[in-house]
């Protein structure tokens, strides 16, 4: 008996830190080493060889972007006027890295990228979830492409085109949709008596 409760111990533990490595493997599978090479060599004819390149692989693709730098030259490159970051400074201290980041999160979110294509300070500086770098960054090109203002170096090849009126529109679409069927729902209801009738018709045909 006294010998295991220490397993039971550990047993319980076992599973909580299986599970988050689990998870985490997901994660990195979901990093594409294709979609790296692709985003350094836009990245480079973005910005201009001046901001380097990193070493091959997950860890490199990091450090080279985890000072939050590039990402902040990459976002004023694709403006020509009214840079949106407007000091860009290289440190060492962890807030002011995590602050220039958090600089280009908002800067690429008023460019045109979607919150749920935007990844969170904490995936990059940390290491969290670099898939979700990856799919901002993607995201950034394909506006940047389909914004086609003349800012955008590189192959336009690389990034899916989207028109952003269509989306804006489809949005919209959506928005009025759900409008409606909320109105739709809260007629039925004002007519009280009929409400109830109708949603029972509706299962007993079902």
């Amino acid at each position: 008996m006294a010998n295991k409760a220490p397993q039971v111990g550990m047993a319980n533990k076992g599973p909580s830190y299986g599970m988050s490595r689990v998870v985490q493997d997901k994660i990195d599978k979901k990093y594409d080493a294709e979609v790296e090479e692709m985003l350094v060599q836009w990245i480079v004819a973005q910005c201009g060889s001046g901001v380097g390149k990193p070493e091959p692989g997950k860890l490199g693709f990091q450090d080279w972007l985890k000072d939050g730098v590039v990402l902040s030259e990459l976002i004023n490159s694709l403006y020509k006027d009214n840079k949106p970051v407007k000091k860009i400074a290289s440190s060492t201290m962890a807030f002011k890295q995590m602050e220039q980041i958090a600089q280009f999160l908002t800067a690429a979110e008023n460019y045109g990228v979607i919150k749920t294509d935007m990844f969170q300070t904490v995936d990059l500086w940390e290491g969290k979830d670099l898939a979700a770098v990856q799919r901002t960054l993607m995201s950034l090109g394909s506006v940047a492409v389909t914004k086609d203002d003349g800012n955008y170096h590189g192959d336009p090849n690389w990034f899916f085109k989207k028109a952003q009126e269509n989306r804006r529109e489809f949005t919209d679409d959506q928005l009025k949709a759900g409008k409606g069927v909320i109105g739709l729902q809260m007629g039925s209801n004002k007519g009280a008596t009929q409400s109830g009738m109708s949603y029972g018709a509706t299962r007993q045909i079902q």
